[in-house]
């Protein structure tokens, strides 16, 4: 393994302030309560966050609603695009400084975060401000729904953000949106550029908290639309607190995602594809590949060669540019991927991981592999959404299909193979939203992303997102 010499990104470029408030109708306010965010690669307390009550999120509502009433929704689309370039050229503009705070809040690599990222970020916003002012060439008689309550998760704060703004915004409708409480900042961030490219207030308002404060979103009668991604516990939560009223929803879950090699695949090009799959992020992805099938008459070779390349994954600060697998999100995430992973021992699989020295402080947790699994295992069934690979063997296409396929979710899958016809073969068989050709988590603005069972239902990005927010 070769040595690095540190470089770390400069963390002046960020100016995190000591307290952030609510951005209501274009302005920041405060809140009654307030919470902590941390660095989870270091446990240092970074900023006081509002807290908003249902009070405020009432406030939120009425602002998006009187913003969609009187300005955004009798805009033309070529008008509301002008606003979402501005944002995607400003967002291009900040990249570096919003990289930084990504990293920082989230723990993930910032070779990702600047990279994968941000540069994601901006492209989804360009894409769906192209579409604005064409949306009659997508739907027939194409209107806005109205206020938008929108729900992200930890794993990609910005980019989540991304996902569900630009395309509401382009459609014409107003939106109030909760990011998940360990990852305010980048959200918070763009709460600012959304005034620095002089949006009309009130039509991104952005409430910041926990549980309740979604809740109180989801519940609210003023909102038209829900829109989460998350745990499907909570999606289910969700689902049943929209059931009998108008609302429309779309959910993005979990996901168990089989990750398929094949025998006549290229080997060192499918062991990046495996590495990719389950340690972009710290795993911290809801379509990882986190259970590997491998064909029976190839799975010692291409474990060898796997664990050879788990042993140069370099583990460690978020900020160095030589990191490939950055700090757990937070300490209960930690808690339940060491507690799912000591299951797994206990159920009969065999653990095996990489030397590595984790820094001191913070939240770590070393790539890991599992061999002997059964489909029967915790490990092979549940999402544990940390650098966690559960491995299992097949020896036919069909036996792969039906391994792949036995699980409650149902949002990607990979297939290695040099055939194509194998790849359409099981491409039409695999039960998940997104099928991978010897690539792993790509994702482009003009794709449809969403799920099948348990993965949740609706689609974002592409046509496909926009008309999740068209009546």
């Amino acid at each position: 393994m070769f040595e690095y010499a540190p470089a770390p990104e400069s963390r002046e470029i960020v100016d995190i302030k000591p307290s952030y408030g609510l951005f209501i109708d274009g302005e920041f306010v405060d809140a009654d309560r307030s919470f902590k965010t941390v660095d989870p690669a270091s446990e240092e307390v970074l900023a006081e966050i509002a807290e908003a009550d249902a009070a405020d999120v009432d406030r939120a509502v009425t602002a998006a609603r009187k913003a969609y009433d009187g300005v955004w929704s009798q805009m033309p689309g070529s008008e509301r695009a002008k606003y979402i370039f501005r944002i995607a050229r400003i967002i291009q503009e900040r990249s570096r400084e919003l990289a930084v705070l990504e990293s920082i809040d989230n723990g993930k690599p910032i070779r990702e975060s600047r990279d994968v990222d941000i540069p994601l970020v901006a492209a989804h916003f360009f894409y769906y401000a192209g579409w604005a002012d064409k949306l009659e060439y997508a739907v027939r008689d194409p209107r806005p729904l109205g206020v938008a309550g929108q729900v992200i998760p930890w794993n990609f704060p910005l980019l989540m953000l991304a996902w569900k703004i630009a395309p509401a915004l382009a459609c014409g409708n107003t939106v109030v949106l909760k990011p998940a409480e360990t990852t305010p900042l980048t959200a918070l961030a763009f709460a600012e550029i959304c005034r620095q490219a002089d949006l009309p207030p009130g039509v991104v308002n952005i409430v910041t908290g926990a549980g309740e404060t979604g809740r109180a979103l989801v519940e609210h009668e003023g909102i038209d639309k829900v829109a989460f991604t998350g745990s499907t516990d909570v999606g289910r939560q969700i689902a049943r607190a929209v059931a009998g009223t108008d609302k429309r929803l779309t959910l993005e879950l979990g996901g168990k995602a089989a990750n398929v090699i094949f025998d006549d695949a290229p080997l060192d090009q499918a062991v990046e594809g495996i590495v990719n799959g389950i340690f972009f992020n710290q795993g911290h992805v809801c379509c990882a590949g986190s259970r590997l099938l491998v064909q029976e008459s190839i799975a010692e070779e291409l474990l060898d060669r796997l664990k050879t390349r788990m042993a140069t994954l370099r583990v460690g600060d978020p900020l160095d540019k030589n990191t490939d697998v950055g700090a757990i999100n937070s300490a209960e995430q930690l808690e339940k991927i060491r507690m799912l992973s000591e299951v797994g021992e206990e159920e009969g699989a065999t653990r095996w991981s990489p030397p590595c020295e984790l820094p001191d402080r913070g939240f770590w947790f070393v790539p890991t592999i599992f061999t002997d699994v059964a489909q029967s295992h915790r490990i092979a069934r549940e999402e544990i959404f940390g650098p966690v690979l559960s491995v299992l063997t097949f020896r036919t296409p069909q036996e792969a299909v039906e391994k792949a396929n036995n699980t409650p979710y149902g949002l990607s899958a990979g297939v290695w193979t040099e055939k194509g016809s194998r790849i359409l073969w099981m491409a039409q068989r695999l039960r998940a939203g997104v099928v991978w050709a010897n690539t792993f988590n790509k994702f482009d603005p003009a794709s449809p992303f969403g799920g099948y069972k348990e993965s949740g239902f609706g689609r974002e990005g592409g046509r496909h997102g926009l008309e999740a927010y068209l009546r």
